[in-house]
């Protein structure tokens, strides 16, 4: 297995901790595997393939689909809005 899956594997244990805390605790260490998944996604397509990549990115958006969602409302309104 290469590099950029075995880190992969382990960003996917570090959300599945990070889910188990409390929902105040949450915050830093999910906002944080957020950044680290845009730098490991393209280190994974420079490893491997695009299909490799939207698989990684659905499991992406599977375990953060409530804080995109909420991010994807959020600037929505924004460019809605005028971007004031």
């Amino acid at each position: 297995m290469t590099i950029s899956l075995t880190l992969a594997c382990v960003w996917v244990v570090a959300a599945a901790i990070v889910a188990f805390l409390p929902m105040r605790m949450q915050y830093v260490p999910g906002l944080t595997l957020l950044v680290l998944a845009v730098p490991l996604l393209i280190y994974i397509g420079i490893q491997h393939s695009f299909w490799v990549v939207l698989l990684a990115v659905m499991g992406l958006v599977s375990m953060f689909r409530r804080p995109l969602w909420f991010l994807g409302r959020h600037l929505w309104g924004r460019l809605r809005e005028g971007g004031t």
